[in-house]
């Protein structure tokens, strides 16, 4: 039994580790949280059954209570990690930090420092690791299945509704108030990267911009809100009350899915005049207001950034970016970012000398399929038609692992060097940083053997 605290009871912090701990009460336990948002405290006390002196304001009224657990969440705002976490490993916790680790290279260089001088686990939620999909593409690459790796072509296709939500109205919007997309989003991409190619990361190289979601590509008589009365709100793929209200866009997105029940429902809710009559309660719906209803919804976005124009919104972060990168072992990646895609999901294509790997992970489904070189034909390794569990399946599988190992760790065992391990989530922390100086910069960027930009 691990007992832990959390830090920041938001959607991954109450919504996604937490309620793992609940539904696993003979591994776990949630001993206290630290919340400012009132609402959010009350549901983890009545989820967790906690004390009204278990629930703290601030997260440091919790630590100064000392180590009351075996290990803390901090699933914070990204700007908010790095001094939690450092509280929390000087505290003695061993620490489960949400991604990114920290929004700059020296933080993120000192909580590893730190929680090896600790001695302590400090593990990154580089839930991807922990899905069965990735988890067969690397045990393929580990069989030789492909023989010597020589490319890597692997993209994030943020679909259109998810990037309005997150990176133009939302949280995540604005490089200085959160951090780069290619570190918010894609550092588990990073990470992936370099997991498969099996070596660190030599030259890294990046293109792209913000070039659509800005003022100048606004509709004729757009307002400043989609609750105002907007002439496009028929035509527009991002009207805040389809996407916040009815879910429309994820209903089409589950359209696509290999599922013979959930197509053809989502297909009909989907499709007008039908699309008025869901009431979607599930994320990014419950993101905007503390308060489900379809009326404080509503309310939300009369008021609050969600129900922005997403062509009147304060966001600089780019909708689009590639990375392209040289391993020291002479496997070659390039990474796609975007917020432009028809479905949600990664996919994901990996070529060597033996044979070929094509893969696609989403929420429409997932599947692996080998091409033997030699043999010829098609192979599938992995299928999943209906993966809705949180990051298919990396969500729990992350936990899982953490807790056994803190279990572990807590019985007299070494820190272990597992998947998540800090050092490894740090080089592709430094990658995130190098590409997007690349970017910025217009240059090419060499990496020393710790992962820094020479």
């Amino acid at each position: 039994m691990v007992r832990y605290v959390l830090i920041g009871a938001g959607t991954r912090g109450k919504d996604a580790y937490a309620r793992w701990i609940a539904d696993n009460p003979d591994e776990a336990e949630l001993v206290a949280v630290a919340e400012p948002q009132e609402g959010r405290r009350v549901e983890c006390a009545a989820r967790h059954r906690l004390s009204e002196g278990m629930l703290f304001k601030d997260w440091r009224e919790l630590i100064d209570r000392g180590r009351i657990a075996d290990a803390c969440i901090v699933a914070t705002q990204d700007r908010d990690h790095a001094a939690p976490a450092r509280a929390a490993i000087a505290a003695g916790y061993n620490v489960l930090l949400e991604k990114p680790m920290a929004v700059t290279e020296e933080d993120c260089m000192s909580l590893v420092a730190a929680s090896e001088e600790a001695g302590v686990i400090l593990r990154i939620c580089h839930v991807l690791r922990y899905t069965r999909f990735f988890a067969a593409v690397k045990s393929a690459l580990d069989s030789g299945l492909l023989g010597e790796i020589a490319i890597i072509r692997h993209s994030e296709n943020v679909s259109y509704w998810h990037y309005a939500h997150s990176y133009v109205r939302g949280n995540w919007r604005n490089a200085a108030g959160a951090s780069p997309m290619i570190l918010a989003k894609s550092c588990h991409d990073m990470d992936i990267l370099c997991w498969l190619a099996g070596a660190r990361p030599r030259v890294v190289q990046s293109f792209g911009s913000q070039e659509y979601f800005r003022a100048d590509h606004a509709p004729a008589g757009a307002p400043a809100r989609c609750t105002d009365g907007c002439p496009h709100e028929r035509q527009c793929p991002w009207y805040a009350p389809r996407l916040y209200l009815n879910g429309t866009p994820m209903l089409k997105n589950l359209a696509f899915s290999k599922s013979l029940l959930i197509r053809p429902l989502a297909s009909f809710f989907s499709t007008e005049p039908f699309d008025r009559l869901w009431d979607w309660k599930e994320w990014p719906s419950v993101t905007i207001s503390d308060r489900h209803s379809r009326a404080a919804r509503m309310a939300a976005l009369q008021d609050g950034p969600y129900g922005r124009c997403v062509y009147r919104c304060d966001n600089d972060v780019v909708d689009r970016q590639v990375v392209n990168v040289q391993f020291d072992n002479g496997v070659v990646a390039a990474f796609i970012l975007h917020g432009h895609s028809y479905q949600e999901g990664r996919q994901i294509r990996i070529d060597g000398s033996a044979g070929s790997l094509e893969g696609t992970f989403g929420f429409a489904g997932e599947e692996l399929v080998l091409f033997d070189h030699r043999r010829g034909g098609r192979k599938v390794l992995w299928r999943n038609r209906s993966p809705f569990r949180g990051h298919g399946g990396g969500d729990e599988g992350l936990m899982e692992d953490f807790t056994s190992h803190v279990e572990a760790f807590l019985k007299g065992a070494a820190p272990p060097d597992e998947p998540g391990a800090a050092r490894a989530a740090l080089r592709s922390h430094l990658l995130c940083f190098a590409a997007e100086r690349a970017r910025i910069e217009g240059c090419v960027i060499t990496l020393d053997e710790k992962g820094a930009a020479v």
